[in-house]
């Protein structure tokens, strides 16, 4: 069966004293630099993935509305025709089924874990249609009096294997440009997601979380082969960053890397970017699209990862001696 499981990066304090207590004993600095990157390697915390196999991927690229209910049913008719078409993974975008806004997120929000939640009762309904992999975005959800940025993953029988709170919030000031803080309303998420599906194990982010590298090193350290980040980019940060994260996530990592955008639309007050794309574990784009609503296909081999990997061994030459990434499991 799919499992999922969140994971904590440790204080630094906790490290600093471990490695202070073993500086008077060399080959103890060994033995705890050794532990340290067999958990951030991941250990026996998964069951075995199949074999490398061929993945055929969706973006969804949705014309996002104030009315959530056509939000929903724009999703749905997405989410059938992907699979029509022969995706077996699905992605829908940042807040699909809202405006992205601070005065929306309240207003919109659903009690996930109480049960009272119509968007993720349809999203499993649609998945289960489809018989897809379904990672459903984000919707804002309302819990024990908190607002978070929650992104849901179903299985290809509408199970809900997996919820990813955003990590990071979007709190930014560029002058004469944009001002925005998620942190006026939204509360953040408390760690790294990863989750064994049907298509591959996949390591979630939303949006501000690509901006983060040690979150993506966590998931490649985790066995991830696909880091999926829906996303809604402005239009002062898309044209220059959007796309550069994208392929620093995925050369630095040699995973794949998803990106999914709701469509723009001149009738919003926030404009996203748009180009939602599907990225190799060399940074190579597989397939991209503009502004307007689209669905984007791309095929993920992941043989190829093994090839990448052997070809410019990153991981056996990094210098754990000299810099750690400590991964501890909640």
């Amino acid at each position: 069966m799919p499992t999922a499981s969140t994971v904590k990066i440790a204080g630094a304090s906790a490290l600093a004293a471990a490695m202070l207590a073993a500086v008077s004993r060399p080959r103890a600095v060994g033995r705890l630099v050794r532990g340290i990157v067999t958990r951030a390697a991941g250990g026996p915390v998964y069951t075995p993935l199949p074999p490398p196999q061929k993945v055929k991927v969706a973006l969804c690229q949705l014309h996002v509305t104030a009315d959530k209910e056509q939000n929903l049913r724009t999703a749905r008719k997405a989410i059938e025709d992907a699979a029509a078409a022969g995706a077996k993974l699905v992605v829908l975008p940042e807040m699909f089924n809202c405006p992205y806004s601070n005065d929306s997120f309240p207003t919109y929000a659903e009690d996930i874990e109480g049960g009272a939640s119509g968007s993720v009762a349809a999203l499993s309904a649609a998945a289960a249609a489809a018989r897809v992999t379904l990672v459903a975005g984000s919707i804002p959800e309302r819990c024990q009096g908190k607002l978070y940025n929650t992104c849901c993953v179903f299985d290809s029988s509408g199970k809900l294997l997996a919820k990813h709170r955003k990590v990071h919030l979007f709190d930014i000031d560029i002058p004469g440009k944009i001002t925005f803080k998620e942190s006026l309303t939204l509360s953040p998420g408390p760690g790294p997601t990863v989750v064994d599906t049907e298509a591959g194990r996949l390591g979630i982010g939303i949006c501000y979380d690509i901006r983060f590298p040690e979150l993506a090193q966590i998931y490649a350290a985790r066995g991830c082969q696909v880091l999926i980040y829906p996303g809604a980019f402005n239009m002062t940060t898309g044209p220059v960053h959007w796309e550069l994260l994208a392929k620093a996530r995925a050369v630095d990592n040699q995973v794949f890397v998803l990106t999914c955008s709701p469509a723009r639309n001149p009738d919003s007050s926030y404009q996203a970017w748009g180009h939602s794309t599907a990225l190799g574990p060399f940074a190579e784009v597989l397939a991209t699209t503009e502004h307007s609503p689209a669905t984007v296909f791309a095929e993920l081999d992941y043989a190829q990862l093994d090839e990448r990997r052997a070809a410019m061994p990153l991981r056996q030459q990094k210098r754990h001696d000299l810099y750690l990434l400590l991964d501890k499991t909640a």
